[in-house]
């Protein structure tokens, strides 16, 4: 059976529409049909109930997603094994957000892949909805995220924290001027975006806007101005006046997760680089024993 008649039964059940399909697939949406009806007609059943603006699984539908899924995982699985280079016996895959990638793990990275000797790490910056969506269809091992996803395929655990501190590239910087110098707002995550909401009502809008903390801190070091940065990463900017913890105004933290599909075929190998995680460490190496 075709891969990718599987492949695109799977994309016309999540998406629930032919044309989403087509393009989530990058193919034309006659494409989708025609191989819809090559899949019908190969095993003998009609697979969607087709209705205006309604695509409805048929029974034999239903009974044949769970299968497609497998086969599919099964194969993506199978290239990755076969593609590995001779040195390396296993393969673990991650994500994170380029916030988390900013202001987590960046720090501890080269460590991780020192601590885990014939294992190839795949490393990739993905969005919070991407991941989720990998995770379930158990093409990514792993996702570090500041939201954790509630769904119950996926198993959830809060690895450490990560403190938010409010800097200025002034030293004339205080609680009553903070936002009024440049703000720059960064999007930290829904909770660190409630947070503020409650905190900071009233206050002057942000002079800009981001969702990524490397970006804030580039325009604050260069053009001066305000934002909450972890401090783990102006930590060394700190040191050389640079720039300025302004103690007056609240500061925060967020709370780090990691998501994996409680099905995982690696839970060993997922559960050695969860423990490994916490330890990262701007300046000490993590022990390999």
């Amino acid at each position: 059976m075709d891969i990718d008649l599987l492949k695109t039964f799977v994309e016309v059940v999540r998406t629930r529409h032919f044309g989403k399909a087509a393009e989530n697939l990058y193919i034309t949406q006659s494409a989708v049909s025609f191989r819809i009806r090559q899949l019908e007609q190969g095993l003998g059943v009609n697979l969607f109930i087709r209705q205006r603006n309604n695509i409805q699984l048929t029974a034999p539908g239903e009974r044949l997603l769970p299968h497609a899924k497998m086969i599919i995982t099964g194969m993506q699985r199978a290239k990755v094994d076969v593609a590995l280079a001779d040195n390396m016996h296993k393969q673990i895959s991650l994500a994170g957000t380029p916030n988390i990638w900013d202001a987590f793990l960046q720090f501890g990275i080269t460590n991780i892949v020192s601590a885990m000797p014939g294992v190839s790490l795949v490393a990739e910056v993905k969005a919070q909805q991407e991941s989720t969506r990998l995770l379930l269809e158990r093409t990514l091992d792993l996702a570090i995220l500041f939201d954790p996803p509630k769904v119950d395929e996926l198993v959830v655990e809060r690895i450490c924290e990560l403190p938010i501190i409010p800097v200025s590239g002034y030293d004339t910087a205080t609680n009553e001027n903070f936002f009024d110098n440049q703000y720059v707002y960064v999007d930290w995550g829904t909770t660190f975006s409630l947070w503020h909401a409650r905190q900071f009502t009233g206050k002057t809008p942000p002079y800009f806007r981001t969702s990524t903390g490397r970006i804030a801190l580039d325009l604050i070091i260069q053009c001066g101005g305000s934002a909450f940065i972890p401090e783990v990463l102006v930590e060394s900017h700190l040191e050389k006046g640079e720039l300025f913890h302004v103690k007056d105004v609240e500061h925060t933290s967020r709370d780090i997760f990691v998501a994996y599909h409680r099905d995982n075929e690696q839970k060993e190998l997922i559960e050695t680089l969860i423990n490994l995680l916490p330890k990262i460490n701007a300046h000490q190496p993590i022990d390999e024993h």
